[in-house]
């Protein structure tokens, strides 16, 4: 994690862009020795940045690396609380783990976890979620919403909503959902979101909302079982994108809806849904604990249980895979 001097230097150089900026200046703004400004001035150049150092000049930023570290974050957030509090590291076993235990030692509502690669990565179902480096975003945020147990399944769809509506405005693509946790665009994943809480009795005491998105992912780093499956912004968009400005974006869109959630309940969240699902009105089936169910999904219910129009009736699923 980096030092706040650290970050509030690296934002005086983003500030300047392509201006130099004296050391006194430096010193001065961020209240510390030309000593302490030349170390933090190399640990930033062993990250990656690049550094201009001109005598009676000062310093200039000659290139950033694609971080998405706090420095690099934290000037693009237009939250309250979301990402205010950060954790982050280069590498992690599993963003989720590391949200856990911060939760349970008290962090507060809208804390983030964040890195640039995940080791051991946790997808829906304990199956592995393939995070490879500097080039997606996995984060896992903090919640502590007022809720019921039984309501926590809601807050999965709540974050495809959020994220769904910030990725087709930042990027023009048509993402899609589907139920309950994917966001596909042409059919291929770029997107997961896991729930995952702690509960005391009928009350939720946290839930650690997770969201791995394949950003800049090329071809070459997907898997050859994920070719067929899944996909990244990048590929269909045929650009890259700044994931700084998109954790910002998302952040932003998330704690909107979040709040519109908690003051006016799941019922606009369930329009909101339904709009953006890709599978609505579509033949598919279901793998429930019962067994198959195949039919036509049309909605979801007060509950967020997914509606299966079969020929029994219309049935409620409520945590299943389905196929398209």
């Amino acid at each position: 994690m980096g030092s706040p001097i650290r970050e509030r230097m690296l934002s005086l150089l983003l500030e300047r862009e392509d201006a130099f900026l004296s050391g006194e200046e430096i010193s001065r703004r961020l209240n510390c020795s030309r000593t302490a400004i030349w170390k933090h001035i190399k640990e930033l150049r062993k990250e990656g940045y690049q550094i201009e150092a001109r005598p009676k000049s000062g310093y200039r930023l000659v290139y950033r690396p694609d971080r998405v570290a706090p420095e690099e974050l934290k000037p693009h957030l237009r939250t309250r609380s979301f990402g205010r509090r950060m954790q982050y590291q280069e590498c992690v076993p599993s963003t989720q783990l590391l949200a856990h235990e911060w939760a349970k030692e008290g962090a507060e509502e809208g804390s983030l976890v964040i890195t640039e690669e995940q080791t051991d990565g946790k997808g829906r179902m304990n199956r592995i979620w393939h995070s490879p480096p500097h080039s997606g975003i996995w984060m896992s945020l903090v919640l502590r919403p007022p809720i019921p147990v039984t309501e926590a399944p809601q807050l999965t769809l709540m974050a495809s909503v959020a994220v769904t509506r910030t990725l087709r405005r930042e990027t023009g693509l048509d993402v899609t959902i589907k139920w309950p946790n994917d966001l596909l665009v042409g059919g291929k994943k770029i997107c997961g979101i896991l729930t995952e809480l702690r509960g005391e009795q009928d009350r939720v005491q946290y839930v650690v909302l997770g969201i791995g998105i394949n950003v800049n992912v090329t071809p070459d780093f997907l898997p050859k079982e994920l070719e067929s499956i899944a996909t990244s912004l990048a590929i269909e968009g045929g650009r890259t994108f700044q994931r700084p400005l998109l954790i910002a974006a998302i952040l932003k869109e998330l704690e909107e809806v979040y709040e519109g959630y908690l003051d006016h309940g799941f019922e606009p969240i369930r329009i909101l849904w339904e709009e953006a699902a890709g599978m609505l009105g579509r033949i598919i089936t279901a793998q429930t604990p019962e067994g198959p169910r195949r039919g036509e999904a049309v909605g979801l219910a007060s509950s967020g249980a997914l509606l299966l129009k079969t020929e029994e009736g219309t049935l409620p699923v409520y945590s299943s895979d389905i196929q398209i």
